[in-house]
């Protein structure tokens, strides 16, 4: 039988975390990281096939199984061959659990009539699979990563791809994306533990939350990009999910007149995820990377 193929990227956001899930808005842009899925139907069982950044096997071989169940819901789908060649780093904030489930979805989909349905009608079917394998998502993820360009998103309202500005889009080429280390805790388990901080009415949790939910309109506006960043920083470490050697990183990299900030969840124990980090100067922050002993996973984003 013929092979299906599907890709999708992971994900970067620039501001709102968090603040996303309160009703804020947030923008994310693709990751140059993707995940690629190849599938064969034709089997009695399933057989899956894993390259590049792979993890815990049982641990993603089941959440695949999460992600067929789901599809199967929705139609009958045939068993068969699902090779997986991930290079999107996980469990670090990069919107690699999405990915998957987009790039899967797509494939047994895209193998069976519903391939005729719409662009809108897939997106649906594939949104409502991520929902049931990502419960409690904010929807940004599923939203930057199916658009595959800039977007602008706020819970509720239809997705808005953006251009971003100039002087932004330069920013990014000279960004690197480094690794702290992944948190001991799954995203769904830090936004459940901020949602009950907020329930909780914390002052502190209040005040940081919408210093994070106005980084995005501050951008649009035009407000100076590395600012931004730096209040958005801010905001996160109040929030309790940059860890201290990822403070004292980023506070190097503004010493040395950059800016940085955790781009997913992070994480109340354990690493911080990864840190977007910008700097008009790569080797600064090369050396700055070194001497705080975390290492780089990509430049230019």
């Amino acid at each position: 039988m013929d092979t299906c193929t599907a890709s999708a990227p992971g994900k970067i956001i620039l501001c709102g975390e968090y603040a996303v899930v309160f009703g804020h808005p947030g923008i994310a842009v693709p990751a140059k990281f993707r995940v690629e899925v190849a599938y064969t139907p034709g089997k009695k069982d399933w057989n899956i096939t894993w390259e590049g950044v792979t993890g815990d096997h049982k641990k993603s071989d089941a959440y695949v199984h999460a992600i067929l169940d789901a599809c199967a819901k929705q139609s009958a789908i045939q068993p068969g061959t699902l090779c997986i060649n991930n290079s999107i780093p996980l469990g670090k904030g990069m919107g690699s659990s999405t990915a998957l489930t987009i790039a899967i979805a797509r494939c047994v989909f895209g193998s069976r009539a519903e391939s005729r349905d719409s662009p809108l009608q897939i997106r649906e079917r594939i949104l409502a699979i991520e929902n049931i394998v990502n419960p409690g998502n904010s929807g940004i993820d599923f939203a930057v990563i199916w658009e595959e360009r800039p977007v602008f998103f706020k819970k509720g309202q239809p997705t808005k791809p953006i251009e971003l500005s100039p002087t932004i889009a330069e920013a990014l080429k000279h960004a690197v994306l480094i690794d702290t280390g992944a948190p001991n805790e799954a995203t769904s388990e830090l936004v459940t533990w901020m949602l009950s901080r907020h329930v909780a009415g914390e002052p502190e949790i209040e005040k940081a939350i919408h210093a994070i939910g106005a980084c995005a309109n501050r951008l649009l506006s035009g407000e100076d990009f590395s600012t931004v960043i730096r209040d958005h920083h801010r905001a996160q470490i109040h929030i309790g999910i940059v860890n201290t050697k990822t403070q004292s990183l980023i506070k190097k990299i503004e010493q040395e007149g950059g800016c940085a900030k955790v781009i997913g969840a992070g994480g109340k124990n354990g690493g911080s995820g990864v840190v977007l980090a910008i700097h008009p100067e790569k080797k600064i922050l090369e050396a700055v990377v070194k001497e705080q002993k975390f290492s780089i996973i990509a430049s230019h984003c």
